[in-house]
């Protein structure tokens, strides 16, 4: 154990948090933060050859056990030097089974049998082996679930040094809003974006699977997303979190 703590110190690094992040950096515009959660092979053939299409940049939060891992690693290598985040999301993706309709967790991946210390050496690990995979030191986590709690104790605090930022979590003044579309329209997904109050700076999207796997939207639905932002790039700024994040730090 002592050798892992020291690998992930040594390695993971520590990162100053973003706080009171302003974006004036964006004029008029809209930041969308387009994310892609738990490394699925359907994200790979449909949602990244579509970003590529359109020159844009995004968010892939990565569970480093997943099967699209074990399979198709090279695949994750290269959206990494296409200047894709690769996004932490823990080594297991554990979230708490005390929670409504989460009968899916199974009683290894159970937050609530994790103490806080275990939450976070698995966040800190998947650091390690995400770095192993693009060379980067800085990145971004978006907790599984957007559990912050391990047995009823608060774990979250001592992984933000850690991160650029970490999504879904914290006071923004209601600066920023959040979404995991599932089974919806492209015109739905247009209309939500079209329909978000003007005093919101950023729009995160979390998508699952594109075209297949689990929670998922149609190939179409996400294709006509990004045709209209593409489309509209005078009212929005399409970037990676971690990109967003680091420029409304440094405003």
């Amino acid at each position: 154990m002592i050798k892992v703590s020291v690998l992930i110190a040594l390695l993971a690094g520590v990162i100053t948090p973003v706080s009171n992040a302003q974006f004036q950096f964006l004029g008029d515009k809209t930041a969308i933060s387009l994310s892609y959660d738990d490394a699925l092979v359907s994200q790979l053939e449909n949602a990244v050859p579509a970003l590529n299409s359109h020159g844009f940049k995004a968010s892939f939060y990565i569970i480093p056990t997943s099967q699209a891992i074990k399979t198709r690693l090279e695949d994750f290598k290269v959206l990494a030097k296409q200047g894709h985040e690769l996004g932490n999301h823990s080594l297991f993706h554990p979230c708490s089974g005390s929670k409504l309709h989460r009968e899916w967790v199974t009683s290894e991946q159970n937050l609530d049998n994790y103490t806080p210390e275990r939450a976070i050496r698995e966040v800190l690990i998947a650091n390690v082996f995400l770095q192993a995979i693009d060379g980067q030191t800085q990145r971004t986590f978006t907790p599984p679930c957007f559990d912050t709690q391990a047995a009823n104790k608060d774990f979250i605090d001592r992984l933000k040094a850690h991160f650029v930022a970490i999504k879904g979590v914290g006071n923004d003044n209601g600066q920023s809003v959040l979404w995991a579309p599932v089974g919806v329209s492209g015109q739905q997904l247009i209309e939500y974006v079209k329909g978000v109050p003007q005093d919101v700076r950023l729009i995160n999207i979390l998508f699952h699977g594109v075209g297949g796997d689990h929670l998922s939207v149609s190939s179409h639905a996400h294709s006509q997303l990004l045709a209209y932002l593409a489309a509209n790039k005078e009212h929005y700024y399409v970037d990676s979190y971690i990109n967003i994040m680091k420029k409304a730090a440094n405003n």
